[in-house]
């Protein structure tokens, strides 16, 4: 697959360079570029993201590194056995446990969910890090509501790290998802608490709150940049229509104009 020429391999992190130090380097270099391209495309499009994974896969197989973008790529795509199967290949090679979660998630995916909540149950999550043992807290709560356990999937988020005013990365994902299992509750009014507090702690936009609490809200969006060119056909059909109509009609007599339509509601996402 073409590798732009501003992608030199140097983008990546300096550990998975460092896994890559015991290949030629020409090699070497190929595969960071394609592993430059996965991290790139995996959000706006993941099925070139997979592409390039895969290239590297063919030349890296070894390297851990490769195999754990391979699984992200196989994710992103929805591809869950094939991720679950790198994920736990990259974690039989480095011993590293953070993959835990996600591999959870993947069984999710494969429609497991009880298999996910005995992994969140599982003592390597006494292994994971603050974020990491959150994420698995969000895809045990995922699992819970998977079976229909909307109450318990509601308890499963109740955390100290969701009580706590201060806002770390992963605040605003923990908040959101409190306040859909609350609203898929019924709980309304809690929903709406929670979402306006995702929103206080969501300072890239990683989550679409606002535009939840401007539902809950009532509040419609109209796209105000539409312009004359994306009228609706019916609307020229129509206005050919009357221009039809207004040619039989006398000289002297006024013709009714119609109004120009609203612009359409933008969809929410």
């Amino acid at each position: 697959m073409p590798i732009p020429e501003d992608v030199t391999g140097e983008e990546i992190d300096k550990d998975v360079r460092q896994e890559l130090q015991s290949m030629p380097k020409g090699l070497a270099d190929d595969v960071a570029k394609n592993l430059v391209m996965v991290a790139r495309l995996i959000d706006e499009d993941p099925e070139q993201a997979y592409g390039y994974a895969k290239v590297a896969l063919r030349l890296a197989s070894r390297v851990a590194a490769v195999r754990e973008a391979a699984g992200f790529a196989a994710y992103a795509n929805q591809k869950f056995s094939e991720a679950l199967a790198e994920f736990r290949t990259a974690r039989r090679m480095t011993g590293n446990m953070e993959l835990w979660p996600v591999m959870a998630d993947c069984e999710r995916g494969l429609g497991r969910p009880e298999k996910a909540l005995e992994m969140a149950g599982a003592p390597e999550v006494n292994k994971l890090d603050k974020a990491s043992q959150v994420e698995m807290r969000l895809v045990a709560a995922g699992a819970r509501r998977d079976m229909g356990q909307l109450d318990a999937a509601i308890v499963t988020l109740q955390s100290p790290e969701l009580a706590s005013n201060t806002v770390q990365p992963w605040t605003a994902r923990l908040r959101y998802a409190y306040a859909d299992a609350l609203l898929a509750a019924g709980r309304e009014d809690e929903a709406r608490e929670w979402f306006a507090k995702a929103i206080e702690s969501d300072k890239d936009g990683s989550t679409d709150a606002s535009d939840r609490l401007a539902e809950l809200d009532g509040v419609e969006f109209v796209d105000a940049l539409q312009t004359e060119d994306d009228a609706p056909e019916d609307d020229a059909t129509e206005d050919d229509a009357t221009s039809d109509d207004a040619a039989e009609q006398p000289a002297d007599e006024e013709t009714q104009v119609p109004a120009a339509a609203e612009a359409p509601e933008r969809d929410e996402d």
